[in-house]
């Protein structure tokens, strides 16, 4: 499955963790579902209902170095295991029926992280993209990378190209992976984009709406073939309560979970329990129900 990890990667055994599952937003227990009457539902947990899943989820992979120095270990580790918690979220995701998963890897910020830090982790990231492509192919799962991707090494840049040309035609579930991505940055580019439009005659300001500068952003590059809509649900672990330039356009009308679950640690009760929360909101989008 995704981010399966590489024979050439020798890494000591982690040990599992017993860590709590507390959350900022309490949310309420799931009810319990009978049978289902459809034939998708039936695959899904008690209490999830196909009908009211989002379809976009994404999520700020947070804890992946806490988790490793409550262990006494380097950081390394805990980016190891917060690719297997990625790769249950990503089976977990296609299982259920979910359209889109965003996952935010490396932000434009992260770039100040201890260089030892860094290159293993772009070498990380190239050695799973590598790595799941024939998965892909064969779960039907298409894979987006995103973010500033010139500041990526070349080897990184190939791999991402090739396995996004080679999963292009896949539909059962698009992963975005967001590496050296920032909200800001993806905001300027769009407007960047549309005034070199408009200074070659080809756009009006006044024909830029909403949906125009939508279009822009990069996370509409690639999806002439299959439109991704904005995430309904985005999920922040570690006890962080900030969207730190994730999504900043996309996100106006997700709703948001946040849990003390360090990334690594997050699990099947985890992503249920966000889901749960996501299927009681009222989501009105600014009108008033009557």
């Amino acid at each position: 499955m995704l981010l399966s990890q590489s024979p050439a990667a020798t890494h000591p055994q982690l040990p599992t963790s017993s860590s709590s599952r507390r959350t900022h937003r309490s949310a309420p227990p799931c009810p319990r579902a009978g049978a289902a009457p459809a034939a998708a539902e039936s695959l899904l947990p008690p209490g999830l209902r196909a009908e009211s899943l989002p379809r976009h989820v994404a999520v700020v992979m947070d804890g992946n170095v806490r988790w490793a120095r409550a262990r006494g270990m380097p950081s390394a580790f805990g980016h190891e295991a917060g690719r297997r918690a990625l790769e249950d979220t990503v089976r977990l995701s296609r299982a259920w029926g979910i359209r889109a998963l965003t996952a935010f890897a490396f932000s434009h910020e992260n770039w100040s992280r201890p260089k030892l830090e860094v290159d293993f982790l772009m070498g990380l990231f190239e050695r799973v993209i590598n790595d799941s492509v024939a998965e892909f192919l064969r779960d039907g799962i298409r894979l987006r990378v995103i973010g500033d991707c010139s500041r990526l090494p070349a080897s990184l840049q190939r791999a991402a190209r090739e396995a996004e040309e080679a999963t292009r035609n896949n539909s059962q579930l698009d992963l975005t992976l967001a590496i050296s991505y920032s909200g800001r940055r993806d905001v300027v580019q769009a407007c960047r984009s549309l005034a070199e439009k408009v200074r070659a005659g080809l756009l009006r300001p006044e024909d830029i709406d909403e949906s125009l500068f939508a279009g822009e952003l990069e996370t509409s590059r690639g999806s002439d073939e299959l439109l991704i809509p904005c995430p309904d649900l985005l999920i922040r672990t570690s006890g962080e309560l900030r969207l730190s330039n994730f999504l900043l356009w996309q996100s106006a009308y997700s709703e948001l979970f946040f849990t003390d679950t360090l990334w690594p640690d997050f699990g099947e009760a985890d992503y249920l329990e966000a889901l749960c929360s996501f299927q009681s909101r009222d989501r009105r989008f600014g009108r008033r129900n009557l």
